[in-house]
């Protein structure tokens, strides 16, 4: 006996005038006092990223020892931000998990202003970011000048560019036939006009149809891999280095479950607000949440299992300066950081063993708040601790973020809420399409 998706009966004339009720009615006040806390953010990020550009990346901490800093921590956790969407769009609709319909649009949105916010801090470490057009491999006029296919900071290029580019057109063609019921039913006349142009001519017919679900398939088929590769390209600029604390194997698959991890916990965080703002209680269910606290806690494990991998590697290749990187994290001048990502990403993911606590919203949201901090933390240890304390004891440093570096994470943050906020105003949150396929899913089992 199958469990209903929803947690009502409805109607496909429900559906639509439920999920799109939202976009007709007038903004609430909330919704205002959020966009512009975010527009704030953003605005403090666009100028904190100008004044670096004009003055130079000598506005940041970063020192001759440690020369990555807040700028790559933040691009590796924004990318891993990014993977829930893609993963709960592609690989859970290729093994036809049904409970995705409720989720996956607002999960591929995520992931598009993810990518975006991530693709912002490799522009500018490159310090003359007007430049970013040498990292593609064309034919040029600069002479001996020409990209380095060896380099994972070129791998970065190609992965983060390929998965932005399959992951919005993914979300768009999931978009087409949502963009026709609005044009048919919005009676504004700019509105009509824009969702008229991006619906693409959809009738509805049976050919339509077979057409969308056929590229749909193919989409995911070919997002999938993108799941798997992405991060361990990330890992690579890590893992191919020879500096004591990178130079390990076990980063890409390590990264991979750390960014599915991230992900869902974000896609926590923004659904449980979503559901309760937007009044999608019905569509958005506790056996939603969780499912996707189950996710949390299998690749949890998977984080935890690698912190420990790590320790033991350490210890057991007799490696003194491997030893030293890893005991240097735990107990030396960042071992605030490092016990802030244990906590946070090995101890608070065990609460969700128990159902009790899997189906109380307000805990999941908490947690699912302090597992993004300590994933975030994880970015930073990895990238700071291992840089500090070097081979040569003269050369020790310490790191800390100047405020250009606050400013400009405060303004990723910024522009990833602001599109959501305007994707939230305008478009859909929940697959009107999707979701009518799941009303009748578990309702004759039960009769």
């Amino acid at each position: 006996m199958r469990k209903p998706l929803l947690g009502e009966d409805k109607s496909y004339s429900q559906v639509t005038q439920d999920v799109e009720r939202p976009l007709e009615r007038r903004a609430t006040p909330l919704w205002w006092a959020a966009f512009l806390a975010a527009a704030t953010a953003l605005l403090l990020g666009i100028i904190a990223v100008v004044y670096e550009i004009r003055t130079g990346i000598g506005t940041w901490g970063l020192n001759r020892t440690v020369g990555w800093g807040f700028a790559i921590t933040n691009f590796v956790f924004w990318v891993g931000i990014g993977h829930a969407g893609t993963l709960i769009s592609a690989i859970l609709y290729l093994f036809r998990q049904r409970w995705r319909t409720s989720i996956n649009r607002s999960a591929e949105a995520m992931t598009i202003f993810a990518v975006m916010c991530a693709g912002i801090f490799p522009l500018i470490h490159m310090g003359r970011p007007w430049n970013f057009f040498w990292v593609i491999p064309y034919p040029n006029f600069r002479g001996p000048l020409w990209v380095n296919f060896r380099s994972p900071l070129l791998w970065d290029f190609f992965a983060i560019s390929t998965y932005f580019t399959i992951s919005l057109i993914f979300w768009y063609v999931g978009l087409i036939p949502d963009f026709a019921t609005l044009r048919d039913r919005t009676k504004s006349k700019i509105k009509h006009f824009f969702y008229r142009i991006f619906s693409l001519g959809w009738n509805g017919s049976v050919r339509n149809w077979q057409r969308y679900e056929t590229v749909y398939l193919l989409l995911a088929a070919l997002a999938t891999p993108l799941v798997l590769s992405v991060h361990s390209i990330v890992s690579m600029d890590f893992a191919t280095s020879v500096i004591p604390g990178w130079h390990s194997t076990i980063f890409p698959p390590y990264f991979v479950a750390g960014a599915v991890f991230s992900g869902f916990a974000m896609v926590l965080t923004l659904m449980i607000i979503a559901r309760r703002v937007l009044h999608y209680e019905e569509y958005i269910t506790i056996d939603h949440i969780e499912k996707m606290c189950k996710i949390v806690i299998v690749t949890g494990g998977i984080v935890a299992m690698s912190y420990l991998i790590e320790f033991f590697i350490a210890w057991y290749s007799g490696n003194p300066y491997e030893r030293f990187v890893f005991v240097n994290r735990a107990l030396g001048p960042y071992a605030w950081a490092f016990w802030i990502m244990t906590v946070c990403n090995v101890v608070v993911p065990q609460i969700f063993w128990f159902k009790k606590i899997r189906r109380n919203v307000t805990i999941v949201f908490l947690a699912s708040i302090l597992i993004n901090v300590g994933m975030w933390f994880e970015r930073f240890v990895i990238v700071v601790t291992s840089l500090h304390r070097d081979f040569l004891p003269s050369s020790w440093a310490m790191y800390s973020p100047s405020l250009v570096e606050i400013a400009i994470l405060i303004g990723s943050f910024g522009l990833f809420f602001t599109c959501f906020l305007l994707f939230v105003r305008f478009i859909p949150f929940i697959a009107i399409g999707e979701i009518k396929g799941v009303l009748g899913y578990g309702k004759s089992s039960e009769k």
